[in-house]
């Protein structure tokens, strides 16, 4: 296994290097998720690959695009309660 690094800004970000941003379609709005594995932290990007890869995967349970459409209502929700506090403030 090759070994990247990068490093955590102030904020918390880093960069993922372009040779592996290239490799795993991980484009300027790519959505990452991020799972803990013991004491790893593992980024998967959401991509059309990733999507495919769980067709059939979860049978009786939510689909990938069912769990995909309830985090981006979350996020919805999030960024709409941002706007209204930033306009309450005003």
């Amino acid at each position: 296994m090759k070994v990247e690094f990068a490093v955590v800004t102030t904020k918390g970000q880093f960069v993922i290097p372009a040779k592996l941003r290239r490799k795993h379609g991980i484009r300027k709005g790519t959505r990452i998720a991020i799972t803990e594995d013991d004491h790893r932290l593992v980024l998967q990007p959401i991509n059309k690959e990733f999507i495919e890869s769980l067709w059939g995967s979860w049978k009786g349970e939510p689909s990938a695009s069912d769990f995909l459409m309830k985090e981006r209502r979350r996020e919805h929700e999030l960024e709409e309660r941002k706007f209204e506090n930033r306009r309450a403030r005003r």
